[in-house]
């Protein structure tokens, strides 16, 4: 390919990159939502005040709640940070929407690589990658990615992705060519290392290689023991995968009861994502911003094949798909692999790890390989037609149009938390996160718990008055109901024998555990709620709800300190040290702390609880000998 060529075909994708990137800005300059609180607003680790050598290795080396292999977007988060002087939104966006337009701009080389050794000529590949990776770059459904500040640790994994998976079949090409290929498989190994500091689901790296393998490449090379070792290194690789996930991934995550801190067991989710995954083939196929909420509480999982009556068709169709793709490996190869990439892209969030059960941004990857294949079939189904040049270029200017436009719409829902707030509610009526959000933002428009605008803290007690009805199984919204109804100084007995109704039946998902949550923090803030309404609803929480050592201490510290009733409060310190590390300090801490108090007493139970962990602990190696 000459010079000119090339030239050309880097200016294109870069305006297509460009283009891209301009597609999200009516999102700007928009407001965190759900997830960014914990793991950017409320994260001190990650409020990096100076730019130092030390600071930054602090920051690097922190867990993090988002998962503990997440080290670069962490630290980009640290970073932006930094230059926003604070957390502000915009340049958390911001900096997305360039990692955005840089993906774009390394998944058209990647195409143009794919097309060229797929035989597609080089005049229309020059065109074709470019036009690709712009459908994947502003597909509607790449807005709850790109415009959702943490999802970064998603956008950055799949940058680093593209890079590995452009790096590795160039060096494959060259191995076809009988060169050695050597130095773009080590920048492969190096670009997956960096994926993998961005999110845990880069380990299918291979799986994707491989569906390159089955497809395009042919395991083919110059020279036969390459070939030779290719296949025979992934039929292992293959074997030892299969292996490893039936023999030690399946027993490790399998539960047939209801998985902790959620409403399915895992035979039920995974009878769901066959239905979840038709659901995001819908999307991408239809890509009206209607069909994308952002909010996914409201599916209801699973119980059967037939319950609902969608699973079994959901996984005929499922298995068709795979099994067309299966079979037309030589005679469509790009279609075959962008559906292997479209699966392999989910399996780890559609199987067994008890994960929530949908969110956009797991397509992220995954819709490389959808516009792959739709990409594939359009291109025969103008063969067939015998459009010309012309038109095939005029359908897709306008098939591009439309995925603009669509984006451009849902990027500007984006702008503010009230926007996107009223879209969700009204685009997933049946969402108990999206009436939260709605009721949150004209809480807080009307002042806080201060209440200076009576007509908006109105407003958002009629929010919460719907989400409470709309969501029968939550209970976020009945719980800042209460708040707002005691701020404003009409809460009643029945608004709390409602509260304390469904703490005791709904299911203790991980939304509905930290609900009573929402009672202490505003507690803490100074609103005056009923003390023993409170207790009571906490007691409930210790008796139905699967709580980590760190919120049964808080809540438990909450319940001695604020509500001062160190009595009540030492059901949740047992239930500490019953949870956490038998050589955890904190019996002793805790002991020194209720003798401050004047409770020594209570202070000589904890600490013998935990001096009784303790001794299991040493004692079992010997009695396990014995």
């Amino acid at each position: 390919m000459s010079i000119a060529t090339t030239g050309r075909f880097l200016l294109l994708s870069l305006a297509t990159a460009l283009l891209a990137g301009l597609l999200f800005m009516p999102g700007l300059p928009g407001d965190f939502v759900f997830d960014d609180f914990p793991n950017i607003v409320l994260n001190e680790a990650v409020h990096l005040d100076r730019l130092d050598a030390d600071t930054l290795a602090r920051v690097m080396s922190t867990p993090q709640l988002s998962g503990l292999m997440r080290v670069l977007p962490t630290l980009s988060f640290a970073l932006d940070y930094w230059r926003g002087g604070g957390p502000d939104p915009a340049v958390y966006k911001a900096t997305n929407i360039l990692i955005h337009v840089l993906t774009t701009l390394a998944l058209a080389g990647f195409f143009r690589s794919l097309l060229l050794g797929a035989g597609i000529p080089a005049t229309k590949a020059q065109w074709l990658a470019p036009a690709l990776a712009l459908a994947w770059a502003i597909h509607p459904l790449q807005v709850s990615s790109v415009l959702y500040a943490v999802q970064r640790i998603q956008t950055m994994g799949t940058l680093f992705l593209v890079l590995a998976l452009w790096a590795y079949l160039k060096a494959r090409q060259a191995q076809m060519e009988g060169r050695t290929g050597r130095t773009g498989m080590l920048l492969t190994g190096l670009l997956w290392v960096m994926a993998m500091g961005c999110k845990e689901d880069s380990v299918l790296l291979p799986a994707y290689a491989l569906a390159l393998e089955l497809t395009v490449l042919r395991f083919a090379a110059a020279d036969a023991r390459v070939t030779k070792l290719l296949r025979h290194g992934y039929l292992f690789a293959a074997l030892a995968g299969a292996s490893a996930y039936f023999f030690l991934v399946i027993p490790h995550y399998w539960q047939w009861e209801t998985l902790p801190g959620r409403d399915f067991s895992t035979w039920e989710r995974l009878l769901t994502q066959a239905r979840v995954l038709c659901l995001y083939l819908w999307q991408i196929l239809v890509p009206l911003p209607r069909h994308m909420p952002f909010y996914y509480d409201w599916l209801q999982p699973s119980r059967g094949l037939l319950q609902p009556w969608t699973t079994l068709p959901a996984i005929i169709l499922l298995a068709t798909l795979l099994g067309a793709a299966w079979r037309l490996c030589t005679r469509l190869p790009l279609f075959s692999l962008g559906v292997f990439l479209f699966f392999s892209a989910h399996f780890i969030a559609s199987n067994v790890v008890g994960l929530e059960l949908a969110f956009e941004h797991r397509n992220h990857f995954a819709l490389i390989g959808a516009v792959l294949a739709v990409g594939s079939l359009l291109v025969q189904l103008s063969l067939r037609l015998r459009l010309g040049t012309a038109a095939q270029a005029t359908a897709c200017v306008v098939l591009l149009a439309a995925l603009g436009s669509a984006t451009v719409l849902r990027a500007n829902s984006w702008a503010n938390g009230l926007s996107l707030a009223r879209t969700s509610t009204e685009l997933a009526p049946g969402s108990a996160r999206a009436w939260i959000s709605l009721c949150a933002v004209y809480f807080e428009s009307a002042g806080g718990r201060s209440a200076k605008d009576k007509r908006l803290l109105d407003k958002a007690i009629a929010t919460c008055s719907a989400g409470t009805d709309a969501a029968p199984d939550s209970l976020n919204n009945p719980a800042l109901l209460i708040v707002l109804k005691t701020l404003r100084g009409n809460i009643t007995q029945q608004d709390w024998d409602r509260f304390q109704q469904r703490l005791q039946t709904v299911p203790m998902t991980r939304d509905n555990s930290r609900a009573p949550t929402i009672l202490t923090h505003h507690t803490r803030e100074g609103v005056a709620l009923d003390k023993q309404e409170l207790l009571k609803a906490l007691d409930t929480l210790l008796q139905r709800a699967h709580l980590q050592p760190f919120t049964l201490a808080s809540i438990g510290y909450f319940i001695m300190n604020d509500l001062t009733e160190p009595d009540a409060a030492m059901p949740w310190f047992v239930r500490t040290i019953e949870a956490a590390h038998p050589v955890d300090p904190f019996p002793m801490q805790l002991g020194a702390e209720l003798r401050e108090k004047g409770r020594p007493d209570l202070a000589e139970r904890i600490e013998q609880l935990g001096l009784a962990r303790r001794s299991m602990t040493s004692d079992a190696p010997r009695a396990g000998g014995q």
